[in-house]
C-alpha cells in the first residue's frame, strides 16, 4: 500500500545565485520543483511511502525530474514521458534579500498535458490518502479533468482526499479559481489554506484582520473534516472535531520561503496517517515548515524525523551533523 498518492507538474528549477534583478544574473543552480512532488518528498523523508503521477518531456530536464524524485524514494513508475511537449521551467531569484521573484514557463508544457488517462486507478484506490493542489486544475482543461477524476476515484474507494489550495495569481484570476476549486474543496477531507486563500471561498468570514478561527470554521462548513489555516509568522491553527487548536511558530532564520507550505502539509499528513494526536500533528507541521525555509531550494531542506526533534529540543532549525541520512 502507498501511503500518499499525488499528481501534478514538476519542473526544472533555475535559481539565481546572486541577489538582484534576474536580467543581471549570470550563475544559476539547477534543480527541480513542484508543490505536489515537494509534498511527496516531505512524506518519504518522514518515513512513509509516496507516489507521484505526472508528465515530463522526453528531454534532459524530464530525466532529471524523475531521477531526483526517485532518489528521494518517491515512486515515479506512473510518470508519463511525453515526446511532444517539453518539461516546464521555473526561474527563481531574489530581487532583494527578502523578496523572492519566481517566474514560470509552463504554457504547453508536458505537465500541462496531464489527463485522466494518465491516472492509475488501482494506485489511487490503494492509497491511504490522495493529495492534490489548486495548481494543477489551473494548468489546462485536461489537467483539471485529471484532478477531478482522481478525486472521484478516491472518494468512490473511501480514500481520504487532501487538498492544498495553493492559489497562484499568475495562473488564473481569483474568481475563476474559486469557482473551479470549490468542487474539490467540498470533496476534501483535509484542507490546507492561508488566510488569503480562505477568502477565495468564504468572503467576509475571512476578512483581512479577522479571526482565522472563523475562517477555518467557514471552510469546514463546506465539507472538509480537518481545516488547517497557515498563518506564516503567527503559526497555524487546525479546526477539526468542533475544536480549534493553535500552534506557535518556530523562530528560524529564513533563507528561502518556497516550499514551506508543502513541508507543512507533508508534516501534518504524515503524523495524521501515523495516528498522532491533533496537537502533535499540528506541531510537526509547523516544525516541518520552519525547517523548509532554512536553505535554498523547493525541497532540499525538507526535514527528516531527527531534524524535527533537533528543532523541538533546541529551537534551532538546521540539519544536524549527526543525523543518519
Amino acid at each position: 500500500m502507498t501511503d500518499l498518492v499525488t499528481l501534478g507538474e514538476t519542473m526544472a528549477l533555475f535559481t539565481a545565485r546572486r541577489i538582484g534583478l534576474l536580467r543581471h544574473a549570470r550563475d544559476f543552480d539547477l534543480g527541480v520543483g513542484g508543490a505536489e512532488s515537494n509534498a511527496a518528498i516531505g512524506v518519504t523523508r518522514l518515513g512513509l511511502r509516496a507516489a507521484w503521477i505526472g508528465r515530463v518531456g522526453a528531454d534532459e530536464f524530464g530525466e532529471m525530474v524523475r531521477s531526483a524524485l526517485a532518489g528521494e524514494h518517491v515512486d515515479v513508475s506512473r510518470a508519463v514521458v511525453d515526446p511532444d511537449a517539453p518539461t516546464g521551467l521555473m526561474v527563481k531569484g531574489r530581487r532583494t534579500s527578502e523578496a523572492v521573484d519566481v517566474r514560470y514557463y509552463r504554457a504547453a508544457s508536458a505537465g500541462s498535458r496531464l489527463c485522466p488517462d494518465d491516472l492509475d486507478p488501482e494506485l489511487i484506490r490503494s492509497a491511504r490518502v490522495l493529495h492534490v493542489t489548486g495548481i494543477t486544475p489551473a494548468l489546462s482543461a485536461s489537467a483539471r479533468e485529471a484532478v477531478r477524476a482522481a478525486v472521484a476515484e478516491a472518494r468512490a474507494a473511501g480514500v481520504p482526499v487532501s487538498m492544498d489550495v495553493n492559489y497562484r495569481r499568475a495562473l488564473w484570476p481569483p474568481e475563476r479559481a474559486a469557482a473551479v476549486l470549490r468542487e474539490t474543496v467540498e470533496a476534501a477531507d483535509v484542507l490546507f489554506a492561508t488566510e488569503a486563500e480562505a477568502r477565495l471561498f468564504t468572503g467576509g468570514q475571512a476578512a483581512p484582520g479577522g479571526d482565522p478561527a472563523e475562517a477555518a470554521r467557514a471552510l469546514a462548513a463546506l465539507g472538509p473534516r480537518h481545516v488547517l489555516v497557515k498563518l506564516g509568522a503567527r503559526g497555524a491553527l487546525e479546526f477539526s472535531d468542533g475544536q480549534v487548536r493553535r500552534a506557535e511558530p518556530y523562530r528560524v532564520a529564513e533563507l528561502d520561503p518556497v516550499g514551506a507550505g508543502d513541508a507543512f502539509a507533508a508534516g501534518w499528513l504524515t503524523d495524521w496517517l501515523d495516528g498522532a494526536s491533533p496537537e502533535r500533528r499540528l506541531a510537526t507541521a509547523c516544525a516541518a515548515g520552519a525547517c523548509a525555509v532554512t536553505a535554498q531550494g523547493d525541497w532540499e531542506s525538507l526535514p527528516r524525523r531527527a531534524d524535527l526533534e533537533l528543532l523541538r529540543l533546541t529551537g534551532t532549525a538546521g540539519m544536524a551533523d549527526a543525523v543518519d541520512r
